[in-house]
């Protein structure tokens, strides 16, 4: 593999990776597809009854092989600027490319572009072949032939089973561009290119309204262009980026391309609604039968892949908030199936909120994944103070629903005359049938009383009950050893899978003095699987950040590029390649480690706090784009000085900022203005701490 010398963001090649599964994805939020593959995916759509349900196999037409008669140079380019994926081919008497993408801006379009270009001049016809792996099934949708549309071939069907009983089957709409085996450049021609759409839709009018705006944009030539506009807005927004580290710098990248790739496009740049069904750890490019979690949707979501988004793109991220909001039904069916007052939500979760997981045991055991869906609407609240999510979006009905499922799952303890939670799955899944999991324990106090803030700024009256269990709740802890068990009988030694009791300092924030802390870093960290899943190292480095040891951190931070697959960046689930692949999981936790890491950046109740440390092989660290109460943030981190600008607003009037720094000084924040300081830890706050949605 290698970078650009000039872009960092352009990853290069001259061969394809061994293992297919290592090939890049090209996302949009809507369409998931890994190049070359002959089946793509496109979010809602599964196919499969209970823990068989999976994402369904859609085949794709752009499945193609360019090949040529005459020997030439190949290089394969990832542009992660552009969310282009491109081969080239160079001979001495013509060049070909081929680019690939999924339409940023026109979410149900997959492009393919061929240009075949002269070298010289010559009196002979030159002529390329497509070797096409496409094939017009799927063993998930009962497909059947439709009458071509404007040139282009339709098939559509249904998938075969629904994901419970009498649930929605949806369909699939494919109309593209009939694709021939070979293309030639004539001979009175110095170069010709070719467009092929792929258009994907749930139903007849909507596919073929896609490939009619398809064809538009060929037309008048605004195809690629207004696809390229719409990832030079997501970039012009937000970017992180390390000086001094070029390995680290393009595992940053990549982990921001993948992650927002996810997402889809904003509501206002679309062309109309489209389904988001949620973060899957292998992203919409995987989750075919028996791979990659079936694309389920998990905590992974909610935990790792969301906050660094949110802090970034809170109008992006809030579409994981309505995921989480559309299954509110399944997951109250979930809570009164297991005999629970409320909301649970599913361990494994598709578009009807019940729980899918193969084995039961997940689904009634695993239940910090109410806090978890929790703690990502309080991340949202705090950076945003949107009170409209949790009126009209709905978004209250989540908060309050999980709390009543923790009232209703606790069992009080009279003789050490706390609540328990009995009978868990910890986020370490190397232990069952548990009793009080601190993070899950913890996690449900989080919840209890986030629940509580929201009913005083609802103006409603919150059950006793909350304020009661989250007061008394047992957190486990040792106060001879001074740390942390990670359940009740717990013994200080055994292996664990990955990142679960660190997971208290951050994203909790439970108090604990640094002592506290480190003891849970040394002693969790010398036991865990070094072949647990990607994100958890992150979480240890992150630790470290937060204790002033940067060269530690880094030690830690390194353990991650072993589960960065070459040339293309794409992560897997374990260092030797194994398990889930293009795992969102472990890039949102990588992410996290340095976004939150090196800045210190904590989100509260009132105020951002920082604490910014650079390891010492790391020159600056620029973070642009941070969203805070309506406004963007330009940060530059270096050695001794931190610099923070904030950008001018457009029409909408964000808070007032300032800076607090520890020692007491404050600065406040001009729109348009640098402020440049010594590095040192603080806060940003609003500049009229008296105006505030929090009544006082």
């Amino acid at each position: 593999m290698t970078s650009d010398p000039v872009d960092p963001y352009i990853f290069s090649s001259d061969s394809l990776p061994s293992d297919p599964r290592f090939m890049p994805p090209l996302v949009n939020g809507l369409l998931g597809w890994r190049v070359f593959d002959s089946i793509m995916h496109m979010g809602g759509v599964y196919n499969g009854e209970g823990g068989t349900c999976h994402r369904g196999n859609i085949p794709c037409p752009l499945a193609v092989h360019v090949k040529t008669a005459e020997v030439g140079r190949h290089t394969y380019k990832l542009h992660m600027h552009t969310g282009i994926f491109s081969h080239s081919v160079v001979s001495p008497h013509f060049e070909a490319s081929q680019v690939l993408y999924a339409h940023r801006q026109q979410s149900n379009l997959l492009v393919m572009e061929v240009l075949l270009k002269r070298s010289e001049t010559s009196a002979e016809p030159i002529m390329i072949q497509l070797e096409s792996s496409f094939k017009p099934q799927s063993d998930d949708i009962d497909f059947q032939n439709a009458p071509d549309y404007k040139g282009g071939r339709h098939i559509f069907g249904q998938t075969v089973s629904s994901e419970i009983p009498g649930g929605i089957r949806p369909f699939v709409h494919l109309i593209w561009t009939p694709i021939t085996s070979t293309l030639t450049l004539l001979p009175d021609q110095s170069q010709s290119s070719w467009v092929f759409l792929v258009a994907l839709a749930g139903s007849d009018g909507s596919a073929k309204s896609c490939f009619d705006t398809g064809l538009g944009l060929v037309d008048t030539g605004d195809l690629r262009p207004s696809h390229l506009r719409s990832w030079a807005e997501l970039w012009k927004e937000s970017s992180i980026e390390v000086m001094g580290d070029d390995t680290l710098n393009r595992a940053l990248i990549g982990c921001m391309f993948y992650l927002l790739s996810s997402f889809p496009c904003s509501i206002e740049a679309s062309n109309g609604p489209s389904v988001f069904g949620g973060l899957s750890p292998g992203g919409l490019s995987n989750g075919s039968k028996d791979e990659d979690y079936h694309g389920h949707v998990f905590w992974d979501q909610d935990t790792w892949m969301f906050p660094s988004v949110a802090l970034f793109y809170p109008s992006l991220a809030r579409a994981v908030l309505e995921y989480r909001v559309g299954t509110v039904e399944g997951a109250q069916a979930n809570a009164q199936q297991m005999g629970y007052k409320g909301l649970k939500f599913a361990w494994e979760s598709v578009l009807s909120g019940r729980d899918l997981c193969p084995e039961e045991i997940y689904s009634q055991q695993e239940v910090h994944i109410n806090g978890d869906v929790v703690l990502a609407f309080q991340q949202y609240f705090y950076l945003t103070q949107d009170l409209q999510m949790f009126k009209e979006g709905r978004g209250s009905e989540v908060v309050w629903g999980v709390a009543d499922y923790w009232v209703s799952r606790v069992t009080w303890d009279p003789t050490d005359q706390q609540y328990h939670i009995k009978g868990v799955i910890p986020p370490d899944e190397y232990y069952f049938t548990v009793d009080n999991s601190v993070f899950t324990n913890a996690v449900a106090q989080n919840s209890l009383q986030f629940a509580v803030e929201l009913c005083v700024l609802l103006a409603q009256t919150a059950p006793p009950a909350w304020q009661d269990v989250a007061d008394k709740i047992k957190i486990p802890f040792d106060p001879e050893l001074k740390y942390h068990p990670e359940f009740d009988g717990y013994t200080q030694g055994s292996r664990v899978k990955q990142a679960d009791v660190v997971l208290l300092g951050y994203p909790l924030t439970l108090p604990m003095t640094p002592e506290v802390r480190r003891n849970d870093l040394e002693t969790y960290e010398a036991v865990t699987d070094p072949l647990g899943p990607a994100m958890t190292w992150g979480m240890f480095a992150l630790g470290w950040l937060e204790l002033g040891e940067a060269e530690k951190a880094q030690k830690l931070l390194q353990k991650c590029f072993k589960n960065i697959q070459k040339p293309f960046q794409v992560w897997s689930e374990s260092a030797d390649g194994s398990g889930c692949v293009n795992f969102l999981t472990g890039m949102g936790g990588f992410l996290q480690a340095l976004l939150f890491g090196y800045t210190g950046f904590r989100v509260q109740k009132e105020h951002l706090a920082f604490a910014p440390l650079l390891p010492p092989d790391v020159d600056a660290l620029s973070v642009r784009g941070v969203c805070y109460l309506g406004n963007k943030m330009d940060w530059l981190v270096k050695r001794a000085e931190v610099s923070v600008s904030v950008r001018k607003s457009g029409n909408k009037e964000p808070f007032a900022l300032e800076l607090v720094f520890n020692t007491g000084t404050t600065i406040p924040l001009i729109p348009g203005e640098s402020v440049t300081f010594l590095r040192q830890p603080g806060q940003i706050r609003k500049a009229n701490p008296g105006f505030s949605c929090w009544p006082v």
